[in-house]
């Protein structure tokens, strides 16, 4: 393990599934094959990444998913007590919110034209691809349509963020489903050609802060699936927690974390934990 002065454990605890909920929309389609998946390796191997609202004293903790709601959401479909989460502050240095745009990789102008005509108070408007990047980052655009470097289609409508929120929702199901994409993490089309030659249309979307994902998920709204990519630093992965300890309903919280804190000591003392400080790129995922 590195002798970095900076590096602090992983905040790694068992918490109620009950308690977890996400800040996206599920795909639920991964959450059956997931279940199945957890059950034959017998072992958690990622846990999922929560960060906590409520003091746990005036207010019942709960924890919003920033990163594996397909876990959780299989976690609570196989009616799991408890499961591992590792814990992070929103605020934190290390916790770092981004935004996924949509490459869409089958030619469905036409389409997708169509299904945007029909969202309720949406309004669309032609513009320039650098007027129309100054509108997002003034929050006065929703989403923008390229389907060149040059001009953009963009889309907007509503005063609240919940209105936007909802409009923006009812935008990616025009093509969620309908037509294939990828996520990307560039908003030029020329650059995200150079992986994927097949994309026939970008959607870029807005950044987020993360006060902005607090509210819509403590009022039970998501947003789109694939939008938000949080990159966050000392990830614990291969953590390889027993399935049975998720799925013991007699144990309590309290007995199950103090057996985790000794399990962790475990590891750490028999130097089977590792920390890698820079980029690192796994072949076995």
């Amino acid at each position: 393990m590195s002798a970095n002065t900076d590096f602090r454990l992983p905040d790694l605890r068992f918490v109620p599934v009950d308690a977890v909920f996400p800040h996206e929309f599920n795909d639920l389609q991964r959450t059956e094959p997931l279940v199945r998946k957890l059950k034959e390796s017998g072992v958690l191997k990622n846990p999922p990444i929560v960060t906590q609202i409520g003091d746990g004293h005036r207010v019942e903790p709960r924890y919003v998913v920033l990163d594996g709601a397909n876990r959780s959401t299989a976690a609570k479909a196989a009616g799991w007590p408890h499961i591992v989460a590792q814990v992070v502050r929103y605020e934190s240095p290390t916790v770092h919110l981004h935004t996924w745009y949509h490459a869409l990789t089958a030619e469905a102008r036409d389409r997708i034209e169509e299904g945007l005509a029909r969202v309720s108070g949406l309004a669309c408007t032609v513009e320039s691809r650098i007027h129309a990047r100054a509108m997002l980052a003034r929050r006065e655009a929703l989403a923008c349509v390229l389907h060149s470097d040059t001009e953009a289609l963009v889309l907007m409508g509503g005063r609240t963020l919940h209105e936007r929120n909802r409009l923006l929702v009812d935008i990616v199901r025009v093509y969620q489903d309908r037509v294939p994409y990828v996520r990307v993490n560039t908003d030029s089309l020329t650059q995200a050609r150079i992986e994927h030659p097949e994309i026939s249309a970008l959607i870029v979307f807005p950044r987020y802060d993360p006060a902005e994902v607090i509210e819509l998920a403590s009022a039970g709204e998501y947003l789109p699936a694939g939008i938000t990519r949080h990159l966050i630093q000392w990830r614990a992965l291969r953590l390889n927690v027993p399935l049975e300890r998720c799925m013991d309903t007699v144990t309590p919280l309290e007995a199950k974390n103090a057996w985790l804190q000794r399990w962790l000591q475990e590891r750490l003392t028999t130097r089977q934990v590792r920390f890698y400080e820079e980029p690192t790129v796994m072949f076995d995922e």
